[in-house]
């Protein structure tokens, strides 16, 4: 596939192009070079400003009143003891909201403040804004809702059938992947049934932002976030005011892996600020935070597998149930990815596959790293185990034997024409030398830790492997694009990009490329805000190194081009024969050469660009279709030591291979992959929301267990698979998803080897090994 770009320079002219192939002279800053991130030192420091530390003169704090109960008619609310308190300015109830009642990321269907009824445990009620954040919260306190409970729906699979708990009903999307001879069946078959618990997204900054009014009755926003330009749009709405009102610029984000691409106190501090006429700012506390964001989803899932006796498979069939929560969020998406991707990354010649993503009263779920694609991972890598042994072959090999490669096609009917090294992934992972790994006394690497809960003697061993793989870019039609503006004077580059930096690396990756492009050292990234670039869309879905690198290079390319068209005539040479390198214009023939500083001074040559990837299709009535751009597929092997008398679980070792594309910074790569292992390791061990009837019962850190660098195993990368993607600039994939995608299913598979458990769900519990 290619990328097509759409450059339209500062004058106004449009061309088309295709995204880099080559890396030009990129010198020790550039495209490829191991450069360290310009947030890294302040943040080290505690100098970095993140949404939390903004600040603005005269200032009110705001506060959030949610909801006790899951599901609950609201019969009156008595503001009044809140308003009488010293200190408040504003208490604001749903019919306070100006514009549209409702937002959402993809349906507009969640209120803004609960108006008759609550559908989720922490649903927002009213807001204070006061001078202090404990009058605040004192405030929010004394406000009376009379509520009148209704039984929860909290199960998924009854949802379909179950009196509707909101106005578009319980299903917010049903699809059906049919592929193949459905009437064909296989000489072995495995069956299973799955699930995978409601994991957070557990970033260490909480929400929190400031809202500031304008004079012209609009608004401006500081917030983190991952999606500038949607979060305008839906606050606008809601506001009842036009988007140019509503001014977003990115403040420092403590992390997001997907729970800030929804709104959360976005709309609450725009409504405060121009209520009050003064600056408003918010911060969630932790517990307030798992309440204020979505999560992944839950998922209950039925396989069946058909092979020959050779191993290679014949069908696949299968059911996958997500839990929304109460609202929709990105859950069509999710639930498209989940089944899309069901089978694995292997040739499958028939496939039937049913997705359900519902709504409950439970806590609703979105995006989060991996984006469906998880979920599903643990159910066909479980199954891939399951027939290996019904086989007696070994699990690598039967991976081997059905991987996908360029050329064939999914279970959607699309045929994968970029690169996909699957194959060699595997056999990166699994042929890297084994891990020597000693048992040992020392409690810190037992099981339990330094708890002195467990003795080396009373440990055993295992290793599984695992494989999966996920789409880059949005899918289905959906018009992705980034924009980017790229400006050179006096030799100093300027790049310009809404991209949303949460972590992932753009605000290296930019100048990176800049650098690369224009032959420039000095470059500086202007703040993302809305109202100086169009779109860069979300950072999500592993696109922004495409897209947004995309456009940036883009950018940087039209301008070069302009500098370059300006010299050559003034020394009545063509452009082709001069290049930009080091600061300077330089003629290939070495005759000539001048100070872009100079060439460039006070001229403010510029450019803005709107990029935009190969079209997709939707997913027809069967789920076929060209419904995505590009894939990416990773491979992991674990190693655990297990006491299972206890069920306790220490990973020792995680060994993987990764298809990249090509590495664009080797320091950031590496920090992508620890980091999504991670969080893999955390949702295969230790890492699920708690819910009683619908109500959080661990919004915490100190009940909500997520991994710490003493739960860290070694991480040995076997393997960058560097193939280069046509029409991706530098040839370059996404990395930050498939590390979580296949290492929760590796461990899994790892403690299954171990214990010789079945272990059908994950994060797996002491219990279930222990009481299996």
């Amino acid at each position: 596939m290619t990328s097509e770009a759409v450059n339209t320079s500062a004058g106004g002219s449009t061309t088309t192009g295709t995204g880099a192939d080559t890396i030009v002279d990129a010198g020790t800053r550039g495209v490829g070079a191991d450069v360290g991130r310009p947030d890294g030192v302040p943040k080290v420091q505690g100098r970095f400003a993140f949404s939390s530390d903004l600040w603005a003169d005269d200032f009110l704090w705001g506060h959030t009143l949610r909801s006790p109960h899951a599901s609950a008619l609201i019969r009156g609310i008595d503001i009044g003891p809140a308003v009488a308190m010293a200190g408040v300015h504003a208490v604001l109830l749903a019919d306070d909201v100006p514009g549209r009642l409702t937002y959402g990321l993809e349906h507009s269907d969640q209120p803004a403040l609960a108006d008759d009824q609550v559908r989720y445990m922490g649903e927002p009620v009213a807001l204070v804004a006061a001078d202090h954040p404990d009058i605040a919260r004192a405030a929010a306190e004394a406000i009376v809702v009379d509520y009148e409970e209704n039984e929860p729906l909290t199960d998924p699979e009854a949802a379909p059938d179950a009196d509707p708990i909101h106005p578009d009903g319980n299903i917010i999307r049903e699809l059906a992947i049919r592929h193949g001879d459905l009437d064909c069946s296989g000489e072995v078959v495995v069956e299973g049934v799955y699930e995978v618990g409601m994991q957070d997204q557990a970033f260490m900054g909480p929400e929190s932002g400031m809202a500031l009014p304008d004079e012209d009755g609009g608004v401006e926003l500081f917030v983190s976030t991952q999606w500038l330009h949607v979060d305008r749009e839906q606050i606008a709405a809601c506001l009842g005011i036009d988007e140019e009102k509503v001014r977003i610029t990115l403040a420092g984000v403590g992390g997001a892996f997907g729970a800030r691409e929804d709104l959360s106190l976005q709309v609450h501090l725009c409504l405060l600020a121009l209520h009050t006429g003064k600056p408003v700012k918010m911060v969630y506390s932790r517990d307030e935070s798992f309440l204020g964001h979505v999560h992944r989803h839950p998922a209950k899932m039925w396989y069946r597998h058909h092979a020959d006796r050779s191993g290679r498979l014949v069908k696949v069939e299968a059911r996958i149930v997500l839990d929304g929560g109460a609202y929709a969020s990105s859950s069509g998406a999710v639930i498209a990815n989940a089944s899309c991707f069901a089978a694995g990354p292997y040739k499958v010649p028939a496939a039937h596959v049913v997705g359900l993503a519902v709504r409950t009263n439970n806590p609703p779920c979105g995006a989060m790293r991996g984006f469906g694609a998880v979920q599903t991972c643990f159910g066909h890598e479980s199954q891939m185990d399951k027939l290996a042994a019904a086989l007696d072959i070994d699990p690598v090999e039967l991976r081997l034997l059905n991987a996908l490669a360029p050329g064939d096609r999914l279970i959607t009917g699309q045929a994968i024409t970029g690169t996909f090294p699957v194959a060699e992934v595997i056999r990166q992972c699994a042929h890297a030398p084994a891990p020597e790994i000693p048992l040992t006394d020392d409690r810190r690497a037992l099981p339990g830790g330094s708890g002195r809960t467990t003795d080396a003697a009373d440990t055993v061993r295992g290793t599984g492997f695992a494989v999966g793989f996920k789409n880059l870019m949005f899918s289905e039609g959906f018009d992705d694009y980034s924009s980017a503006a790229c400006r050179v004077s006096d030799g100093v580059a300027t790049i310009t990009c809404a991209c949303a930096e949460v972590g992932q690396g753009f605000v290296t990756l930019a100048q990176q490329i800049a650098r690369t492009e224009l032959g420039v050292d000095e470059v500086i990234l202007a703040p993302a805000q809305t109202a100086t670039v169009g779109s860069a869309g979300s950072t999500s879905a592993s696109r922004q190194t495409w897209m947004s690198g995309g456009a940036v290079q883009a950018a940087c390319r039209e301008v070069r081009a302009q500098i370059l068209a300006d010299v050559a005539a003034d020394w009545g040479v063509s452009p082709d024969g001069l290049v930009l390198r080091d600061g300077l214009v330089v003629s290939l023939d070495g005759q000539q050469e001048a100070l872009l500083a100079q060439v460039t001074a006070g001229a403010g040559y510029e450019a803005d660009v709107e990029y935009h990837h190969a079209p997709t299709e939707a997913l027809d009535e069967n789920g076929q279709g060209n419904a995505h751009v590009s894939f990416a597929c990773a491979a992991h092997r674990a190693t655990v030591d297990v006491d299972p008398d206890l069920g306790l679980v220490r990973v020792r070792d995680i060994t993987t291979a990764q298809d990249v594309g090509r590495i664009l910074n080797p320091t950031q790569a590496v920090g992508q992959i620890e980091g999504g292992i991670a969080q893999g390791l955390g949702l295969a061990l230790m890492e699920e929301i708690v819910l009683d009837d619908g109500l959080v019962r661990n919004a915490s850190f100190t009940d909500y267990v997520i991994p710490t660098t003493l739960d860290m195993p070694d991480v040995t990368i076997a393997a960058f698979v560097e193939e280069p993607e046509p029409g991706a600039p530098y040839g370059a994939k996404g990395i930050g998803e498939p590390p979580t995608i296949s290492s929760s299913a590796a461990i899994a598979a790892a403690v299954r080897a171990a214990t010789g458990q079945p272990l059908h769900r994950i994060p797996i519990r002491p219990a279930d090994i222990a009481l299996g």
